[in-house]
């Protein structure tokens, strides 16, 4: 059997466990396998405390970073930290660190003792399901692990407050998917200062809206205190036909904001605005492409807080998403261990409408969403259908059960009754579920395999604190526009009279906080143009956007394009008046004697053509190409899901081929219990255990069955079959035919287990080559191109 477990790992089958007779409760040899992709039909694990929802779930999590699929998990009890806890040498020492003293003495046991006797228990635990250390190591050298902690400096901390941004273009297309994100976002800001608000009536709900609806379709993101700033003043005038003070008075909506600043400028709340900023791409691969188990630590969060990061990160989740090409194949799992109070049946909360969106859509783009909880009623009707794997441990009360026994009876002849399914789900032993999979016919019975990743328990933030402790360095923030501007501020001689420039020179004025009593302004220059990139065999129709801002002084020379910086404002918020008594920076004498900037327009798109380039990387084998401005992790990733469709399909081939040549071999093996059928009743009595077993082979699990024998165990059978036979008379030729289908069985696994390796070998990363192109704009490709004089003040 352990000659099994490399074999599997190699055709993206994830080993649960092992499969358990109903009628006895016993646990079998036979291992349960489930295709990966199964999963991107999404899956429910449901069962009482104690019935090992979340060793399951961890089995679940270990297989997918073992095949390399990465994970982002969602965690509000703070169990799933324990994926860090896998120790490969299995060593006492590793253990103790984690071990609860407080239960070694409970058992009168010294610590260190305890530690001993859990690392024994592990090990044997691990052993008796087929596994060994080296499958510990394999799988922590498969994935990068992170424990993320929003609001809290335990593990490594999220900018959740930088995450209002503009969500992507097909979003932006979809009115119906569009209007779903606002609305969880507004409800769930809202519900952080305790406002129930109905999208009809609520006026709070409306404005925060309109002010999302607003400025999302101009394309500008928004952090909190911008949002702030918005309530006290809109970027609208009106409300459907009502005027903005109609509708909503300043004094009134001057609460609001202070509501929202209250949040903002609590003790502890700034922690939401360190840290790295929630990048879903960046939370499934690192940087060099390697795929991640991200872990979203929540269990410090208050209730209002955990609904509001929930709902901002699957609305982050949703617009990654759509951005994917669509995949058959297993790309990602999402995964929350506890789902209770964030998609209830018989309410909306603002995690409701992205969860049941994700469950909707997910499965397109090769997305497996897996739900944990303790209740079915925990669960909304509605998503219900969108799940096909469900995992059903121990239910206690009579209402549980019967919620979901009707959708597990089946019609064929091995499902079991009513009355079996309802005395399973309230007797079944812990570890111990009934899958009801859309992928099966049957209702197998699973006991989980024994879990690579020690079980402690929920980690407290100090442990998260001590397992985060190497990756909690952040980068340094390098804000090299800001310190170029800084660099033009010094000026000290200002004037109370504005220079004079050319009416050909558009002037625009921004002023920016502190306010102050006395207003300097300081001369830059802004520069707006268009590149297009074209190529028509590598199918690249682009447009860049620039938008830039030149900081100039009185000492300025010439232009420098290259000290430009990003200028992410809208200019519709500049205004076309100076305040009254500011006083202005001397400008760069050239600036005197220009009627226009028609000069400096034509020099800057000769820099856009110089400078402005395309670089992708192309993978010729894959027939793939990036995305302009996609990084080579961001490449990897898509080349890993492109690599693992063509897995996939190569396994269906695979599986294609072998399964004629196990119906061959059964059309043969029917054959022989014909003649058995003739014989006495002793040799009857072995007919069942002489069935060919290659139906419950790796192959058996490819064609849509659950448990994994061996091929060997077909041969065995046939030797008790031919042990009867030869105390008859005339068994020659039964027993030639016997021996041909025993050879035929052994050639049939050694081939099957070249074409598992080759196929295995083939389609790995490591075997693709990438290549770089450089794409150049042509001088028609400039477009587009604008400036102006902008006075900023300091």
């Amino acid at each position: 059997m352990d000659n099994l477990i490399p074999v599997y790992e190699k055709l993206g089958l994830f080993y649960l466990g092992k499969e358990v007779d109903p009628d006895t409760s016993g646990m079998t040899e036979n291992l349960f396998l489930y295709k990966s992709r199964d999963f991107t039909t999404h899956a429910a694990i449901i069962g009482m405390t104690g019935s090992g929802k979340t060793g399951l779930g961890i089995s679940i999590i270990e297989e997918a970073a073992i095949d390399k699929i990465p994970c982002i998990i969602i965690d509000p009890k703070g169990d799933m930290g324990n994926l860090l806890l896998a120790f490969p040498d299995l060593k006492a020492q590793d253990f103790q660190p984690w071990i609860d003293p407080a239960e070694a003495d409970n058992k009168g046991i010294e610590p260190r003792a305890f530690a001993e006797k859990t690392a024994k228990s592990w090990e044997e635990g691990i052993n008796s399901f087929h596994q060994d250390k080296e499958r510990i190591r394999l799988y922590r050298e498969s994935a990068d692990f992170t424990i993320y902690t929003p609001g809290s400096s335990s593990g490594v901390p999220l900018s959740v407050l930088s995450s209002f941004d503009v969500p992507s273009p097909d979003i932006m297309n979809d009115p119906d998917t569009f209007s779903s994100i606002i609305n969880s976002t507004v409800m769930s800001i809202l519900s952080l200062v305790d406002i129930k608000a109905d999208a009809l009536t609520s006026r709070e709900y409306i404005l925060l809206a309109s002010i999302f609806s607003c400025l999302w379709k101009k394309e500008k993101s928004l952090t909190l205190e911008e949002l702030i700033g918005h309530i006290t003043n809109p970027p609208f005038d009106k409300v459907g036909v009502l005027s903005l003070e109609q509708f909503y008075p300043q004094k009134e909506r001057f609460s609001l904001a202070i509501l929202l600043n209250n949040i903002l400028s609590s003790p502890g709340f700034s922690m939401w605005l360190e840290g790295e900023k929630l990048d879903i791409q960046k939370l499934l691969y690192t940087g060099e492409g390697k795929s991640r188990v991200s872990i979203l630590s929540i269990a410090h969060l208050d209730n209002a807080q955990r609904m509001f990061f929930v709902t901002l990160f699957l609305n982050k989740y949703i617009s990654w998403m759509r951005r994917q090409t669509g995949t058959p194949s297993l790309r990602t799992i999402l995964y929350m261990d506890e789902i209770f109070g964030f998609f209830p049946a018989t309410s909306s909360p603002p995690s409701k409408k992205p969860m049941l969106l994700l469950l909707k859509q997910a499965r397109a783009y090769g997305i497996g969403i897996v739900l944990s909880t303790q209740n079915p009623i925990d669960l909304d009707y509605k998503g219900l259908s969108n799940i096909g794997s469900w995992f059903l441990g121990r239910l206690q009360t009579k209402q549980d059960r019967e919620r979901v026994v009707d959708g597990l009876i089946k019609n064929s002849a091995e499902a079991l009754d009513k009355s079996q399914i309802d005395t399973l789900l309230a007797n079944m032993n812990k570890r111990q579920f009934l899958l009801k999979s859309a992928h099966m016919d049957s209702l197998p019975l699973l006991n989980t395999r024994w879990v690579l990743s020690y079980l402690r328990g929920p980690l407290s933030n100090t442990e998260i604190s001590r397992l985060m402790e190497h990756k909690k360095m952040l980068p340094a923030q390098e804000e090299e526009a800001n310190i170029r501007f800084q660099g033009a501020k010094e000026v000290s001689d200002t004037t109370e009279i504005r220079p004079l420039v050319s009416d050909g020179i558009k002037e625009y004025f921004l002023n920016t906080p502190p306010y102050t009593e006395e207003t300097v302004y300081e001369p830059q220059i802004i520069l707006k143009g268009q590149v297009s990139f074209f190529n028509q065999s590598k199918n690249i129709d682009q447009k860049e956007e620039i938008s830039l801002k030149l900081p100039i002084s009185k000492d300025t020379k010439e232009i420098s394009f290259a000290e430009a910086f990003n200028n992410e404002d809208d200019i519709s918020f500049y205004d076309a008046k100076p305040l009254a008594r500011a006083k202005y920076a001397s400008l760069p004498g050239f600036m005197a004697n220009l009627k226009d900037m028609s000069v400096i327009e034509r020099q800057f798109a000769n820099y856009l053509y110089d400078t402005k380039r395309i670089e992708l990387y192309s993978c010729r084998d894959l027939k793939l190409i990036s995305s302009p401005g996609e990084d080579t992790a961001g490449f990897n990733s898509r080349m890993q899901d492109a690599i693992r469709e063509e897995k996939d399909r190569a396994v269906e081939k695979m599986t294609e081929k072998y399964k004629k040549k196990e119906e061959k071999l059964q059309d043969k093996h029917s054959k022989l219990l014909e003649k058995l059928e003739k014989e006495e009743a002793d040799v009857k009595a072995h007919k069942t255990s002489s069935l060919l077993s290659v139906g419950s082979s790796i192959l058996g699990v490819l064609l849509g069955r659950s448990k994994v024998g061996t091929l060997n165990a077909g041969v065995t059978g046939l030797r008790k079959a031919s042990s009867v036979l030869r105390q008859k008379k005339d068994v020659d030729l039964v027993k030639k035919r016997i021996e041909e289908i025993q050879e035929e069985i052994k050639e049939l696994e050694e081939e099957m287990k070249e074409s598992i390796d080759e196929i295995s070998e083939k389609y790995v990363l490591d075997n693709y080559s990438i290549e770089t192109i450089s794409i150049k704009p042509r001088k028609t490709d400039i477009s587009g191109i604008s400036s102006a004089l902008l006075w900023e003040s300091r």
